[in-house]
């Protein structure tokens, strides 16, 4: 088979995208074929060339040449190519492999992960990483999560790069003068869903001084909304595993947000906008054409939902922030995912590839993105308490913002693991949810329309598995 007579269009098809690996890979050369081992280049003195894709901000793609040049000063005989792509990755990923071209590492999305696992485009470092005396030790990853993300059928295909989970930011100084306390980050202080509503509703003003609820509110005239909670798949997620449901069955790997506290938490997010009139629909947000960092440095805003990792621009604005663990529908829960660091299977350089995605997870890569609000640590060591002191940053990290990572994260934190062929369910779910956000149908309609069409698929993809 030559895979450079696949058309993009016909690859499109074939593949929905993320199986494409699946009939490509099969066409690769096996691991390690043809392939130099570190000890023979070594003995040849030959420098080996490798290359990593990923995508990233400025910020993360100087971290990432930061790290280039430290790994190659310490590994003389290797050399990383950084493929720096901050757009249309996957999709640039996924033509690279079409092409016969794969990079020799590369970043993984984590909803991708299973099913390139599956379908033989990654590399099994099992062996090597139980054997690695640093990261193979019992206790030096956030465990069992590390474990349960990084494996298919129990063998590991790549390492988590970090943990990352959706949290409050808010505007302090509209919270003291409004004399309403702050949220905590000490997840066992967690507001109430009916309080978070309250100070919410408190929160949101239109231009003449009335809030959701009082008589001439005008919802088209609002001078300042009270949150902004993003409705694509992880802050939803959040939500949904806070009212103790979850997006798939980890028995079956279907899809169960037609169960009943999937529903209500997806509804209770649209109600935000469409009953209790707080948080600004999309159409709101265009028309301001500001980013939500935006909204609430100007006080458009008092609190905004959002990934960890917007602490690296979050951190920049002139008010006063804070953040604080999300609300609880009946229990506190946030999402906990990040990209993993793979490499590829047809690389011809599996050692080299393994060396550079063993530094990726010692403190020295991580801990420089956290000390920019980046990321969050799954390496023990940095939340001990003298492992804090390596990351937490003042003017970075707002006060007690340690207890996100030590104390939310892992007791709270839910992992997502999109089971093989997941990519290809998203053309069904995403336009069903839409409908919700706009209040064309309701979560209970969209969803026990949706969800049994696309676990037909499921259960398809998963019977190749």
């Amino acid at each position: 088979m030559n895979t450079r007579k696949l058309s993009r269009r016909t690859f499109l098809q074939m593949t929905g995208l993320a199986v494409a690996g699946s009939a490509l890979v099969a066409c690769s050369p096996a691991p390690g074929a043809g392939s130099q081992t570190g000890a023979q280049a070594g003995a040849a003195q030959e420098v080996v060339e490798i290359s990593f894709m990923g995508w990233g901000n400025p910020g993360e793609d100087q971290g990432v040449r930061n790290a280039i040049a430290k790994f190659e000063e310490e590994t003389p005989g290797i050399k990383v190519k950084w493929l720096h792509t901050p757009e249309n990755y996957q999709e640039k990923f996924l033509a690279n492999v079409a092409a016969g071209t794969p990079p020799d590492t590369a970043f993984i999305g984590s909803g991708d992960f299973r099913t390139y696992a599956r379908d033989g485009l990654l590399l099994d470092i099992t062996d090597k990483l139980e054997a690695d005396p640093l990261l193979g030790a019992e206790d030096y990853f956030i465990q069992p999560q590390e474990r349960d993300r990084c494996t298919y059928q129990g063998r590991w295909y790549g390492i988590g790069s970090c943990w990352v989970a959706p949290h409050l930011y808010v505007n302090v100084d509209i919270f003291e003068a409004e004399g309403i306390e702050p949220p905590s980050n000490d997840p066992d202080e967690a507001w109430t869903w009916d309080y978070f509503l309250e100070v919410a509703r408190q929160l949101t003003v239109d231009a003449n001084g009335n809030h959701p609820g009082d008589s001439g509110f005008d919802v088209e005239n609002v001078e300042r909304w009270g949150v902004h909670w993003p409705t694509w798949w992880i802050p939803l997620h959040a939500a949904i595993t806070s009212n103790k449901g979850d997006w798939i069955d980890p028995d079956t790997q279907l899809l169960i947000l037609d169960q009943p506290p999937a529903i209500e938490a997806i509804q209770a997010i649209a109600d935000l906008m469409l009953v209790h009139q707080v948080m600004p629909q999309s159409t709101v947000m265009e028309s301001l054409g500001m980013s939500n960092t935006q909204m609430l440095d100007t006080g458009k805003l008092a609190m905004a939902v959002d990934g960890s990792w917007a602490l690296d621009w979050m951190k920049e604005i002139e008010s006063t922030l804070g953040t604080g663990v999300l609300p609880m529908m009946v229990e506190p829960a946030t999402n906990m995912q990040a990209h993993l660091h793979s490499a590829l299977a047809a690389t011809k350089h599996p050692e080299e590839a393994w060396q550079w995605v063993r530094f990726l997870s010692t403190p020295f890569y991580q801990t420089q993105f956290c000390r920019t609000g980046l990321w969050l640590p799954s390496q023990t060591a940095l939340l001990t308490e003298e492992g804090l002191k390596t990351w937490i940053t003042e003017g970075v990290h707002p006060p007690e913002y340690e207890k996100i990572a030590t104390e939310y994260l892992p007791r709270f934190g839910h992992v997502l693991y999109m089971p093989p062929g997941y990519p290809k369910v998203d053309a069904i779910i995403t336009p069903a949810l839409d409908a919700v956000w706009v209040g064309d149908m309701t979560a209970e309609e969209a969803l026990t329309q949706a969800v049994p069409d696309a676990n037909a698929i499921l259960s398809e993809e998963l019977s190749r598995s």
